[in-house]
């Protein structure tokens, strides 16, 4: 069985919808809200808050949307939450700018908003941010691409396929880190798609599945064949553009960079499918968050970020079998002990 962050004081998860916590603490209740919950990004990080709300003796209910994307459901999920009371909410949220009413209806309501992994815009309509730091992320990546590259690097054709159309925090960050790491302007950093380095070839998006990585790429490659890099948003991403770049018979020249660190994207980088991928601890941000709106509801006091930065920082590592100079990288094998999903 694959380790896990904190899995020795976790014990057996659960994947229920919700959980009954004792009688007691039934005044103690908390609100998970996820993207989707087929990623297994989002099972992992339901898997912690379960089982950390069992441990405290508080009442989780979690929710999702339908796809990437699927913010309706996610702004149910809150206006359900405030009615019943709940003393805080988890929020992975799909439209970072478009939840944010919604988020303000809440703390005015009195609850602790966190949001986990995607940063609301602006950051600050969240109590508190448990994320990745996901321009780095990005750059790891992008230094990994551009070091592996060496001297090609001048001349890449690099695409990206980003998540959705909206552009959540979470997707620009990735986006723009991995140019910065790459020795690409990003231009305004808080966009995708202003950029103009000749290397570019372009933007898709993906919905962060499989079938849409595949699709995007298919576009991508009818727009330039020559593309020998791939930014992904996420391995399910990747793993669609590896299958369409394989179907022209080019999976063996391109270079394919990703975020997420799950077990299927680690063997993913053993097997040569993905260069390097930068990976985060969805169980470790869940499970923190739990325990601040448990803290929260006792004391009213709310958590404060990492110093020097305007979220709490949950780490991440740039996993790879063929490690660069000046890149500080983990092996597959301790990536595995990592992974999760």
């Amino acid at each position: 069985m694959k380790k896990t962050l904190l899995s020795a004081t976790f014990g057996a998860l659960s994947l229920g919808v919700a959980f009954v916590a004792p009688a007691q603490a039934a005044d103690v209740s908390a609100c998970l809200i996820t993207k989707t919950d087929t990623n297994p990004f989002f099972v992992k990080m339901k898997e912690g808050a379960t089982a950390k709300a069992q441990e405290l003796g508080v009442t989780l209910k979690s929710y999702a949307g339908k796809i990437d994307g699927d913010s309706e459901s996610q702004v149910a999920a809150i206006e359900t939450c405030i009615a019943d009371g709940a003393k805080g909410i988890l929020i992975a949220a799909s439209d970072t700018k478009g939840i944010v009413p919604q988020v303000q209806k809440a703390r005015e309501a009195g609850l602790l908003v966190i949001a986990l992994d995607t940063p609301l815009e602006p950051a600050d309509a969240a109590d508190a941010t448990f994320a990745t730091d996901n321009l780095l992320a990005g750059k790891l990546i992008g230094q990994w691409a551009a070091a592996t590259l060496g001297d090609k690097t001048k001349d890449a054709k690099v695409a990206f396929l980003d998540l959705t159309p909206s552009q959540p925090t979470v997707d620009v960050l990735r986006d723009q880190g991995f140019m910065i790491g790459f020795g690409i302007d990003p231009k305004d950093p808080n966009k995708i798609g202003d950029e103009d380095d000749p290397r570019i070839v372009g933007h898709d998006i993906t919905n962060g599945n499989e079938e849409g990585g595949r699709t995007a790429m298919e576009n991508l490659l009818q727009k330039d064949p020559t593309i020998n890099v791939v930014h992904t948003i996420n391995e399910p991403a990747a793993a669609g553009a590896y299958e369409a770049l394989k179907a022209v018979g080019r999976e063996k020249d391109v270079l394919i960079v990703s975020v997420d660190g799950g077990c299927p994207g680690v063997k993913n980088v053993a097997d040569g499918i993905i260069g390097a991928t930068s990976q985060q601890y969805p169980l470790l941000m869940a499970a923190l968050g739990v325990e601040a709106i448990k803290k929260f509801a006792d004391s009213g006091e709310k958590p404060k970020p990492t110093e020097g930065k305007d979220f709490f920082d949950t780490g991440v590592s740039l996993v790879t079998d063929k490690p660069v100079s000046g890149v500080e990288s983990i092996d597959t094998k301790v990536g595995t002990d990592k992974c999760w999903g």
